[in-house]
């Protein structure tokens, strides 16, 4: 919910300012919202921002939102006038601005087709927040690749100390009640399944849908949900996953979960950080993201017998 607040917020000025765009060099329009004291980003400095990325209709193709995390880049010499870095050379420090980027003159310039997303939309447009400048300057690349190291460490550490009181939220939220596993796995059962457990080795086959604690969905086994989230892959088949479990076939809230359920449970699992990519993150999941699973399990499936650990010398 607060996610959507922020992009109803964020669209509301959006429209309310539509009459006071600017247009700079290259037909790039934009309109900056707030406007702080400091100095311009210039090519070379390292940036922080939150924001998001969407159509002309309001469907959001990207939003740091999603993940409550901000995305770092460093700002590039613009590709042709009037595409992005040149809008952000445009900002400061704490400065937030929109911009609408022509599609045909993207196109136009990078030689790339005019995205499928677009459809008869003539801009994409980019809400941004300016959250922190590193000036690259006449920094060497050592020192300056120290100060962004040490900034992002210190951004990883505040999501690390942050995530507990996140997953705590979200259960209230839900209003989820959670069995707390040792592993600190959080699970929520919302059918009760029958028949034996899996063990070590048996294949599961799980129906599922991921999503960040934000609802933001990344994956699911379900064409309809991927349709509704904007996710669909058409290259990809939609059909239940087939996991071994305990062979360390998924992430490890994910298999430990698995083996709680019989043939027909659906249940909830929110899934610390430290259970599924940890400090390092993954393909689109920043470093200590909780994630939320919904599951169902569909069948289970005997597998060869697995023998058990050696014992431990002592």
């Amino acid at each position: 919910m607060k996610k959507n607040l922020i992009i109803l917020g964020l669209a509301a000025l959006t429209l309310s300012s539509c009459n006071r765009f600017k247009t700079a060099e290259g037909g790039l329009q934009y309109n900056i919202h707030e406007d702080a004291d400091g100095a311009s980003i210039k090519e070379g400095d390292f940036i922080v921002i939150k924001g998001i990325q969407r159509t002309e209709k309001d469907s959001v193709i990207f939003s740091t939102y999603d993940t409550d995390r901000p995305a770092f880049l460093v700002c590039q010499k613009p590709s042709f006038n009037g595409d992005l870095y040149a809008g952000l050379q445009l900002l400061s420090e704490g400065d937030s601005a929109t911009f609408k980027i022509n599609l045909d003159t993207l196109a136009a310039k990078t030689g790339q087709p005019k995205p499928t997303f677009a459809g008869k939309d003539q801009f994409i447009i980019f809400t941004l927040k300016v959250e922190k400048v590193i000036p690259k300057g006449k920094l060497n690349d050592s020192i300056f690749g120290a100060k962004i190291d040490e900034y992002i460490k210190a951004d990883a550490e505040a999501a690390k100390k942050a995530e507990g009181g996140k997953i705590k939220s979200y259960i209230q939220s839900k209003s989820l009640k959670v069995t707390t596993t040792p592993s600190g796995l959080n699970y929520a059962v919302a059918t009760t399944g029958s028949g034996p457990k899996p063990a070590v080795g048996d294949t599961v086959e799980v129906n599922y849908t991921g999503s960040f604690m934000s609802g933001k969905v990344f994956d699911t086994s379900n064409p309809e949900v991927a349709k509704k989230a904007g996710v669909f892959n058409a290259m990809r088949p939609y059909s239940p996953l087939k996991v071994a479990v305990g062979m360390n076939q998924s992430i490890p809230g994910f298999d430990e979960g698995l083996m709680l359920f019989p043939k027909g449970t659906k249940a909830t699992l929110v899934i610390p950080s430290t259970l599924a990519y940890g400090q390092q993150g993954g393909p689109g999941i920043p470093p200590f993201t909780p994630l939320v699973f919904e599951i169902e399990v569909v069948a289970i499936k005997a597998g060869k017998a697995v023998p058990p650990p050696p014992p431990v010398k002592k």
